[in-house]
């Protein structure tokens, strides 16, 4: 180290006026990133980026921060004991001294990072909504233009169901439009709706009718209900901030989803008209009309039940694909040793049914989620005393996850709770005014 006084053999660490000598030796190799920098600085300049500030005449160093913290710190960065959170001090304001002095949350006791955790997610959240209400309660300022506040105020009315008056307005009117075409679409695949809407129809014209929705009430009613999904869709494009984010939401791709196979089905139906490729685009055309079933998670912008069930499965991925591999691996092994037991070892009297592994993966997975349709079963005793450790191991696989899974959407309720009581409250102000 060469920005010391001439000749002095150790620096002073001035934390918070508590304060601490080491050697010159020591500091090169000290734990703490931050202290071992200080070896490394050519000018002041470089220490004043390490230090808050520095005394040249007493070789000491002025560091602005928790003497307690860093007491608990510099006793584990020694060797004794775990870290441990200082008594009496925030766990976040704890983390952050460790961050400042290098070290990293996998450095803390076990129960010390569950209690960080729990903390980091709390705050988070309201963070999040603080965040959410500093963004809301920003004055426009005299730079802004008019438009510019009715985009705000129309993406506002749009995209947040509870942010105003009008925007629970629309969205009451878009979920009456989710319901009347959901109740639709179920009713048209009722027989006796069938058979009514053919009656004045000739066999020929049957085909051709039931791929021309417009033709018939419900056709009416779906092309009212698709017209208007359309036309929220494209004023929410144009209204928001920014297009390349608002195309890449899973609720936009959704009412993509939803909406673009009725034109699909017009196009096709135009383009095919009464030709022989007709039948075999009546197919194509059931199914694209059968995707109406996606306007229903439109649900999700209008309920809080739905989007914490969305942010649930988006958070918890990891534990979802943790739970699918133990899902799998006992498939393999127990549809394995029930095809040997019921087929492979006694051809004369095997079980039919598991004569394959793919068939005995079928009466795996019905076993492990208790559901036991009662379609195949084992008739062999080792066979049931196999299907008994399913079973079992079944419920205990799939137990393992669910308290993370659990947990997580606790988090999420409130989260999204505490967020549309923001949004309350903004409400009745407007309501009140």
């Amino acid at each position: 180290m060469t920005f010391v006084r001439g000749g002095a053999a150790s620096v002073v660490l001035n934390v918070g006026g508590a304060r601490y000598s080491l050697s010159r030796e020591l500091l090169k190799d000290f734990p703490l990133r931050r202290v071992s920098r200080l070896h490394g600085c050519r000018s002041e300049r470089d220490v004043l980026e390490v230090c808050d500030d520095y005394d040249r005449e007493r070789n000491e160093y002025f560091f602005d921060r928790h003497s307690e913290a860093f007491g608990f710190i510099l006793l584990y960065v020694r060797g004794h004991g775990k870290l441990r959170f200082a008594p009496r001090m925030c766990e976040l304001s704890f983390y952050n001294e460790m961050i400042y002095w290098g070290l990293e949350g996998a450095h803390l006791e076990y129960c010390c990072q569950r209690r960080l955790d729990d903390r980091m997610s709390d705050t988070h959240t309201f963070h999040a909504a603080d965040e959410l209400g500093r963004e809301q309660a920003r004055p426009a300022g005299p730079e802004a233009a008019p438009s510019r506040r009715w985009l705000e105020r129309m993406r506002r009315t749009f995209e947040e169901p509870t942010s105003s008056l009008a925007a629970q307005i629309l969205a009451s009117v878009s979920v009456v439009f989710v319901i009347v075409s959901m109740v639709v679409l179920c009713a048209s695949t009722l027989p006796d709706w069938r058979a009514a809407a053919a009656d004045n129809r000739s066999l020929d014209d049957r085909s051709r009718y039931s791929a021309v929705p417009g033709r018939e009430p419900s056709g009416i009613i779906e092309a009212i209900c698709i017209g208007w999904f359309t036309a929220e869709c494209i004023v929410r494009f144009i209204v928001s901030k920014n297009k390349c984010e608002f195309v890449k939401r899973p609720l936009n791709i959704i009412d993509l989803l939803a909406i673009t196979p009725y034109y699909i089905s017009v196009l096709m139906t135009v383009f095919t008209g009464e030709n022989s490729q007709l039948q075999r685009a009546g197919v194509t055309l059931r199914v694209l009309r059968m995707m109406r079933i996606f306007w229903v998670i439109k649900l999700a912008r209008h309920f809080i039940g739905l989007q914490t069930l969305g942010l649930t499965l988006k958070r918890c991925y990891r534990e979802m694909v943790m739970l699918l591999v133990f899902i799998c691996v006992a498939m393999a092994i127990f549809s394995a040793l029930s095809q040997l037991l019921e087929h492979g070892l006694d051809l004369e009297t095997s079980n039919k049914d598991f004569a394959s592994i793919p068939a005995a993966c079928w009466w795996v997975i019905i076993s492990m989620t208790t559901v036991g349709y009662g379609d195949m079963y084992p008739i062999t005793v080792p066979g049931r005393i196999l299907g008994g450790v399913c079973v079992v191991s079944g419920i205990v696989l799939l137990a393992l996850p669910i308290t993370f899974i659990y947990h997580s959407f606790v988090q999420c309720y409130h989260e999204l709770k505490f967020r549309s009581a923001r949004y309350s409250r903004s409400l009745s102000a407007e309501f009140l005014n």
